[in-house]
């Protein structure tokens, strides 16, 4: 899936509702997992840190 230009990645795990998710920013891959019952749950969260690194990236080039 694609989100503002990042492509991430959202996998189901063994273990009942935890999800995987990953994604790379700048040559840098951040992973994680959440814990939801639904994939779209599960993948709003993963475009809220998405959202998140990319203003924190914004602000850091902002400044000189």
């Amino acid at each position: 899936m694609i989100h503002r230009g990042i492509q991430y990645t959202i996998i189901a795990t063994a273990e009942p509702d935890i999800w995987e998710w990953r994604y790379e920013l700048d040559s840098s891959i951040k992973t994680g997992r959440t814990q939801t019952r639904l994939a779209a749950l599960a993948a709003r969260r993963v475009r809220c840190k998405i959202d998140a690194a990319l203003r924190t990236q914004k602000q850091t080039n902002s400044h000189p």
